[in-house]
């Protein structure tokens, strides 16, 4: 296994690789992380027997509230990423052995699918992120604001009309301009300020945090596109679970990076893989977990298309899982 110790080379991952490098990587996480490996040990899976993607077990993402899902745990962390929640509710907790993955992981993904960070302005309104300590998306973008070199990018709290002027502004002016917002403070900002933006991408993150009511994606986007005066809503998907994101450039269609994939797995049967185009559980192999746990069932919904691509479309609960309660208490 002393192919892992530098596994910094995840990130120039070439596709055929990619198998093969899983594999390698829950043979490590079998052997280092004892959570998993008792997980693993349940469902009868070993390195024994795990010769294909879809021989691995996939921990369940509720696993993070409950344990320390680490690798050689030695009890010091660069980082703890906590998920949001109301009070009391429980949070998931990432232990972050070396911060130089997700640094990677993130920039390499936002260099691919979006710009180059030095020569845009990057605009961040997150006010249900900032309002609490551990958040990994204000990690990252406070190191994507701080590669910018334009004044005007920052996090915008409560500022909405400096947001709107410097926003006009800059879109007239012709700059790049990234504005990046959990999508109830992006609704906040087109009912007090109209918007007719021509160089400006719009990325929405999700989740009304319980400010506003839910709505689908498709609704979400109309209402967005028209206050900004723009064709197409970007999206992110990422999660304190994971150390790598997903992009979708406008059509609700979501890319990974190389290092990253979707599996789409039957609700009630954690084994058995839909073809393409069927809705079921959204598994991620994230290869960027290298000290935690690659292999994540989330509670996500979602259907994987023929060039690729996948589209998330909603989440199931506790009730809806099958098969992936073992160790929970």
């Amino acid at each position: 296994m002393a192919v892992l110790q530098n596994f910094q080379d995840v990130f120039s991952i070439q596709s055929a690789d990619f198998n093969k490098t899983a594999i390698a990587l829950f043979c490590f996480q079998f052997e280092t992380n004892p959570l998993y490996r008792e997980f693993a040990a349940q469902l009868k899976r070993s390195p024994d027997n795990v010769k294909q993607l879809e021989d691995i077990p996939f921990l369940p993402i509720e696993f993070f509230k409950t344990h320390k899902i680490v690798c050689n745990d030695t009890g010091f962390y660069d980082e703890i990423f906590l998920s949001s929640g109301t009070t009391g509710m429980q949070q998931s907790r990432h232990l972050v052995k070396d911060i130089n993955y997700y640094i990677h992981s993130f920039e390499q993904s936002f260099r691919h699918f979006i710009g180059n960070p030095e020569e845009m302005v990057i605009m961040a309104l997150l006010p249900s992120y900032l309002e609490r300590n551990g958040s990994s998306l204000i990690f990252m973008m406070d190191y994507l604001i701080k590669k910018s070199p334009y004044a005007e990018s920052g996090f915008y709290l409560n500022n909405l009309d400096e947001l709107a002027i410097n926003l006009k502004r800059l879109d007239t002016e012709g700059k790049k301009v990234l504005l990046l917002g959990v999508s109830f403070a992006l609704l906040d900002l087109i009912e007090k300020h109209q918007f007719q933006l021509n160089n400006t991408i719009v990325m929405e993150t999700g989740g009304m945090k319980g400010r506003r009511k839910e709505l689908i994606r498709e609704e979400l986007h109309q209402i967005l596109c028209r206050g900004f005066g723009i064709e197409k809503i970007w999206s992110e998907y990422g999660m304190t679970e994971l150390l790598s994101q997903a992009y979708s450039k406008g059509d609700g269609l979501f890319e990974t990076p190389p290092w990253m994939k979707i599996l789409i797995r039957d609700v009630n049967d954690p084994f058995f893989y839909l073809p393409n185009g069927r809705t079921g559980g959204i598994n991620v192999i994230d290869l960027a977990n290298v000290n935690s746990c690659a292999f994540i069932a989330t509670k996500d919904l979602g259907k994987i298309y023929s060039n690729g691509k996948f589209e998330v479309l909603g989440r199931f609960d506790n009730s809806d899982i099958r098969g992936c309660n073992l160790l929970i208490a």
